[in-house]
């Protein structure tokens, strides 16, 4: 639900793609993030795509987190199961806090969408040094399902009863 009463805040966020075999001419869920969030009236501060290579993943990660000016990182791809999978076992590592929920709604939201193959995602969110980090899989679908059925509306401060993006000024409180 939103409400007209509030003001917009923009967010500026970061998209990073993880993936061994895409190129940012064919990476669709990436084009997809990163159209969204600049339709939805946010900025795209930086756009990346990396292999599966978790230092790699947690050294531009932490950059990014560090970066005062960044609001959010949106990830897609390697929460799944093979062998080359380590979104999770790179970037949890990062976090302060995390945001169980987002992972469990994602999750019950798939379920609805693609039935038991819903339980093959570590999608996971959290909060590290202040910067919201939401690690999503790398299919087009699922990036579409959770922005438009979790992100958009948490990272939309006209969002009620509450939403993420009114949280920001207290986050180092």
């Amino acid at each position: 639900m939103s409400s007209s009463d509030a003001n917009f805040v923009p967010l500026r966020l970061c998209v990073l793609t993880v993936s061994d075999s895409r190129t940012l001419a064919d990476d669709t869920s990436g084009d997809y993030l990163a159209a969204a969030l600049t339709d939805a009236g946010h900025q795209l501060h930086e756009r990346a795509l990396l292999p599966d290579e978790r230092y790699r993943l947690r050294a531009l990660v932490s950059q990014w987190i560090a970066d005062d000016r960044v609001d959010g990182i949106l990830v897609t791809g390697g929460t799944g199961f093979t062998g080359r999978d380590s979104t999770p076992e790179a970037l949890l590592p990062l976090l302060d806090k995390q945001m169980p929920g987002f992972g469990e709604i994602f999750r019950a939201i798939s379920f609805a969408e693609i039935g038991s193959s819903s339980l093959q995602s570590r999608a996971f969110a959290g909060l590290a040094n202040g910067t919201f980090l939401f690690a999503l899989p790398g299919s087009t679908s699922a990036c579409r399902t959770a922005w438009e059925s979790i992100l958009r509306l948490q990272l939309d401060a006209r969002t009620r009863p509450c939403n993420l993006a009114l949280l920001r000024p207290r986050l180092h409180e």
